[in-house]
């Protein structure tokens, strides 16, 4: 048997695998299950997808126990992909990016910040898997359009650090996972939680990861949606604040069992995306918002955080061609307020919903970060009349 049927099969198993764990993460509660109250009007999924034409996709890696040992685990980690048009445009977007604090890494932003066109998927993954993730990409581009592509395409991935749970130093992130990811995305219901690139993260010393939420509008603001996922991996517990409640000074158990310090060091990414027509220049002004929701729920941009953030319109469909005048519409700055709200409004939802959503995971050496007990998180929300009981 050949080496490239080998290689179709093993991804036809790992895209199946996929399907049945996002599947299954649907099924988790959520913030607003719990009661937890938030301001703002939610897309039918609560999700980046709600954003038309959106999809993501997931290559989950987790395995070993007891004992780092370098190249060999315990791995848990992973590599999330978003697609702003599906996989089958390759329509550029107007995007831009920002960054609150930059001890971290998202690869591609200096030809977004100059062109205004984000070309290609967005990549979240580890620290030590960029260059793996990046390259994986172009070949799958490659793959997609055959000997005419020109591969001169400066990919986006960024990363968060899951050295506390997982072998980081091991490169288990290989090609074939980033091309599950890439293939297995989709529009509908995202998973959260210990999934993906935010497999092994933490934040505010609990277990988080992957979360996402979105915002749509009401008709006199325009009507659209805003959807934003992030990959959660920074904040102490002192700073951690749910629907304005100090959650981190009444819930101070449960830290983390070795592993990562509880100083605030840490990364968050942050994929925002709207069909609002917004041109680069005002969805710098949009990422920049981003800020406040992280804000909300306690992040301060600390030294060693690497807070990262881009954000994408699918309106102006066809701005990127190379021939003709391009005539493109956008949203008037005294207009654009509402899309600033929704852009806080979804971030700190996707924040808590990361932490809701992922569970309890013992890693490399032993190392137990654990999950926000729900229980108890309503009951401290009640005790400051902030939780919205069924």
């Amino acid at each position: 048997m050949s080496a490239w049927p080998c290689r179709s099969t093993i991804l036809s198993i790992l895209f199946f695998l996929t399907l049945i764990q996002q599947a299954l993460a649907q099924n988790k509660p959520r913030a607003r299950d719990l009661g937890i109250p938030f301001d703002g009007t939610p897309g039918p999924n609560n999700a980046i997808t709600d954003v038309a034409g959106v999809e993501v996709g997931f290559t989950t890696l987790i395995s070993g126990e007891g004992k780092l040992i370098p190249g060999k685990g315990p791995v848990r980690t992973g590599v999330t992909a978003i697609l702003p048009r599906g996989k089958n445009s390759d329509d550029q977007c107007f995007a831009a990016w920002f960054t609150l604090n930059g001890n971290g890494e998202m690869t591609g932003t200096t030809w977004i910040q100059e062109s205004g066109f984000l070309e290609g998927p967005v990549m979240i993954t580890n620290t030590t898997s960029v260059g793996t993730v990046r390259d994986a990409v172009l070949a799958w581009e490659m793959k997609r359009h055959g000997s005419s592509y020109q591969p001169w395409l400066l990919p986006v991935v960024a990363e968060t650090w899951d050295g506390g749970l997982s072998d980081i130093r091991g490169f288990h992130v290989k090609p074939e996972h980033v091309f599950q990811a890439l293939e297995g995305a989709r529009s509908g219901a995202v998973a959260e939680g210990n999934v993906g690139g935010g497999t092994g993260m933490v934040t505010h010393s609990f277990k988080a990861g992957t979360g996402t939420a979105s915002r749509t509008l009401d008709a006199r603001s325009g009507g659209y949606t805003v959807g934003v996922l992030v990959q959660a991996n920074y904040g102490s517990r002192r700073s951690l604040r749910i629907a304005g409640v100090p959650v981190g000074q009444e819930i101070t158990d449960l830290m983390p069992e070795r592993g990562k310090p509880d100083d605030g060091s840490g990364s968050i990414i942050v994929v925002a995306a709207t069909d609002a027509p917004l041109l680069p220049h005002q969805l710098k002004r949009m990422a920049t918002r981003i800020a406040l929701g992280i804000g909300a729920v306690g992040g301060r941009g600390e030294n060693s955080s690497g807070d990262i953030f881009i954000a994408f319109s699918t309106a102006n469909a066809g701005a990127a061609r190379d021939s003709g005048i391009v005539t493109v519409q956008m949203v008037p700055n005294d207009r654009i307020n509402p899309l600033f709200h929704a852009t806080a409004q979804a971030t700190e939802e996707a924040i808590v919903n990361a932490l809701v959503a992922a569970e309890t995971m013992v890693g490399a050496n032993g190392t137990t970060i654990h999950a926000i007990p729900h229980e108890r998180l309503k009951e401290v929300l009640k005790k400051y009349n902030r939780l919205n009981e069924k």
